[in-house]
């Protein structure tokens, strides 16, 4: 098969992790089918081909508009593909020729994000209303739907009402490239971390009031947010200075993967205080660096992780702040062996591998 890959959002957090370790392991892992990789020009000159049966094409149009739309079905139509893979929910409604769509979350369906956007509220209700259309056609017209979690798969049948054997569950892996030679920790003091963006389903501004109260107590601790440097996380570094404690967070917007190894290797407890999710793959990799994670009581994360977190209500800052002085006060916890071999099964390898299958079955 000639199969192309919208990796258009390569170099984005999150989904940007999906896709180049999607592309790595498919290029180790396929030695049959030949791919077609479709980059925008700032990473375009970056990615080096794996193999001689990988191509790459340049395209010039941005994800979420209404460009990506009309050109991008002329782009991919013109490369004769026999299968697409769309790994977001971008998908462009005007291609007739069968594709895949990874959908990690439908939180663009259940969260307004109208406080966070810079566009005035009708053009934001436009695109809003633009942004669910297309999750719906490209959800209902895709050959077959990967879903990152059962979770996700539950929500897409029961949200858009699709034919649950329609749906692959591929979990997500463990980046296996993030390792740390530091021998110090990145910070002189005692610190809670969050890794990811800032949007407001990620429930940032309750993570930052419930530290607020913990820290009157605690006041040697930080709480260090590690993310993208854009609207979102100015947004809130705009919101904290009315706080008495804001020096105390800090804003980590250029870390390397090593540093980011550190930074989950020496933290008191990783937190992950979001209100929906598809996945969760920071927490994931915090564990994988064994540390303690922190996480909101919601069906996903009982999904992924079992038992080993510790669970709270991510509506109730007391019920936060108490899991953070037992993480402040307690004799941090070792992994059991259970817990690592339980966390075993997260591995791109075996992602892909299952991507893999879902191709060579799209079009029986």
């Amino acid at each position: 098969m000639r199969i192309g890959i919208d990796a258009r959002l390569i170099a984005e957090t999150g989904i940007g992790r999906y896709i180049r370790n999607l592309i790595t392991e498919l290029a180790t892992i396929d030695t049959k089918n030949t791919y077609v990789v479709f980059l925008s020009p700032d990473y375009f000159d970056a990615f080096v081909l794996p193999n001689a049966r990988w191509e790459k094409r340049l395209c010039t149009v941005h994800w979420h508009t209404i460009k990506e739309q009309i050109v991008m079905p002329k782009i991919f139509s013109r490369e004769h593909l026999d299968l697409l893979h769309v790994p977001y929910f971008n998908v462009p409604i005007f291609y007739s020729k069968p594709y895949i769509v990874t959908i990690h979350d439908l939180t663009i369906l259940h969260v307004a994000t109208g406080k966070a956007t810079t566009l005035p509220k009708p053009l934001y209700w436009i695109r809003r209303i633009g942004y669910q259309l297309i999750v719906r056609l490209g959800v209902l017209r895709a050959t077959r739907i990967i879903a990152v979690s059962e979770s996700t798969k539950n929500d897409i049948v029961k949200s858009l009402h699709i034919n649950p054997q329609k749906i692959s569950v591929t979990y997500e892996g463990v980046d296996i490239k993030i390792q740390t030679t530091k021998d110090a920790p990145p910070l002189k003091t005692p610190y809670f971390l969050y890794v990811g963006n800032a949007y407001p389903h990620k429930n940032l501004e309750f993570l930052v009031k419930s530290f607020g109260r913990f820290v009157a107590k605690h006041p040697t601790y930080q709480l260090v947010l590690v993310g993208k440097n854009d609207f979102f996380y100015k947004r809130l570094s705009l919101w904290m200075k009315q706080f008495p404690f804001a020096s105390c967070v800090s804003l980590v917007t250029t870390a390397t993967d090593e540093e980011l190894a550190s930074y989950y290797m020496y933290t008191r407890a990783f937190v992950f205080p979001s209100l929906m999710e598809g996945f969760g793959l920071p927490a994931l990799e915090a564990m994988k660096f064994g540390a303690p994670v922190l996480c909101s009581d919601i069906p996903v994360f009982h999904e992924l992780f079992a038992s080993i977190p510790r669970y709270f209500n991510p509506n109730s800052e007391q019920s936060l702040v108490d899991a953070m002085e037992q993480a402040a006060t307690g004799k941090k916890k070792q992994m059991s062996t259970e817990e690592k071999t339980y966390l075993e099964r997260y591995q791109w390898k075996t992602t892909v591998q299952q991507t893999l299958r879902v191709y060579e079955h799209a079009l029986i």
